[in-house]
């Protein structure tokens, strides 16, 4: 009797504690991992950071699977210029993409050869030093690299290859109401909104990226566990995401 007490107790409490972390996840805090280099020198590839669901509100992407509980979003706040967000990539709904919001519902973008302007003006970038991506052969990749400040005073680092590359170049558009663009920091090295993201919906966030957590250089095989403890990238750790 004791030991089905017991069984009994232990079932519940896993219950308990799934029932708490699904909620955690859906209304408070939900872990991401960083997969691709499109927004360095902001986020590296293996940083593991928490997005605030509750930032923005709520709507079905907020939960488990999209569940379309509702339709828009109900306790909305819409993002600031310069937030670093996590959406649902909107040709289909379901993949994760994290990008800087750059332009908000009714603003006019254009590039001209890699200088961003915003409703007409140009956005101030200071260079800085070159920044250097190592692959595990230790190959380098060089970026220039720059302070960029948009409207409204937000700072942030960019990396470009050239101002001349491919999507350097965007003709000027307007943001639809109910919707945002976006671009990764590494713009030479970023699919957004100027690519095949396009606009993004007010309805696919999911939220804004917060802190890391944990960050570790993805390069080492997993089957060399003996490497994994110099390859954790211990200064990252709790840093805020700005």
């Amino acid at each position: 009797m004791q030991e089905e007490e017991s069984f009994t107790d232990t079932i519940k409490t896993l219950v308990y504690a799934i029932l708490i972390a699904v909620v955690i996840r859906t209304f408070l805090f939900e872990p991401f991992k960083i997969p691709s280099g499109s927004m360095y020198p902001s986020l590296y590839v293996g940083d593991f950071l928490f997005v605030s669901k509750y930032t923005y509100g709520y709507s079905k992407h907020s939960f488990p699977f999209s569940i379309p509980l509702f339709e828009g979003r109900i306790w909305a706040d819409e993002p600031k210029r310069g937030d670093v967000v996590v959406f649902k990539f909107p040709r289909d709904n379901h993949t994760d993409y994290i990008k800087r919001v750059i332009g908000l519902p009714n603003d006019k973008i254009k590039l001209d050869n890699g200088r961003l302007y915003i409703n007409g003006e140009l956005q101030d970038r200071q260079p800085l030093e070159d920044f250097i991506v190592r692959d595990a052969q230790g190959n380098a990749d060089r970026y220039h690299q720059y302070e960029e400040t948009l409207t409204g005073g937000v700072k942030h680092r960019i990396l470009e290859i050239s101002d001349h590359e491919q999507e350097d170049n965007v003709e000027e558009l307007t943001v639809p109401e109910g919707y945002f663009f976006v671009m990764g920091d590494n713009r030479d090295r970023s699919d957004d909104s100027r690519i095949s993201v396009g606009f993004v919906p007010f309805e696919n966030l999911v939220g804004k990226a917060r802190f890391l957590f944990f960050s570790q250089d993805p390069e080492d095989a997993w089957y060399k566990p003996w490497l994994w403890p110099r390859k954790i990238r211990w200064k990252r750790i709790f840093n805020t995401i700005s």
